[in-house]
């Protein structure tokens, strides 16, 4: 089991910039990405295999109205890119949930486990 808490992630509104008509990684995107895979790295955690579970419990900065789907892909892209898992394909199961708002910063906490 990968259990982790994470910096507040850009929605997918502000994940994705489109420049010279490609569609590319937005700064904040980068940023947060980078920020995840300095975390796993500073754990050193190595890639988990197979079907994986995944619980993601969202405390957003402020009480304004946020759709948590769109939140999940730059979350699922960050830890796959930090090297969590090989591929977010191998989640099988998936649960987000909004917890209490947790003033200016917010953050996510994340638990990851193998699916038998």
């Amino acid at each position: 089991m990968l259990e982790l808490d994470l910096p507040y992630p850009p929605s997918v509104n502000h994940y994705w910039r489109h420049f010279r008509g490609r569609t590319v990684i937005s700064r904040n995107g980068l940023r947060f990405r980078d920020a995840v895979r300095d975390i796993l790295l500073a754990m050193q955690v190595q890639p988990m295999s197979g079907p994986l579970a995944v619980h993601v419990e969202v405390f957003p900065p402020d009480r304004r109205r946020r759709d948590l789907d769109n939140l999940l892909k730059a979350i699922g892209d960050a830890l796959e890119h930090g090297g969590a898992f090989h591929d977010d394909s191998q989640i099988v199961w998936l649960l987000i949930e909004k917890a209490q708002v947790m003033p200016k910063t917010g953050k996510v906490h994340v638990r990851i486990t193998e699916k038998q």
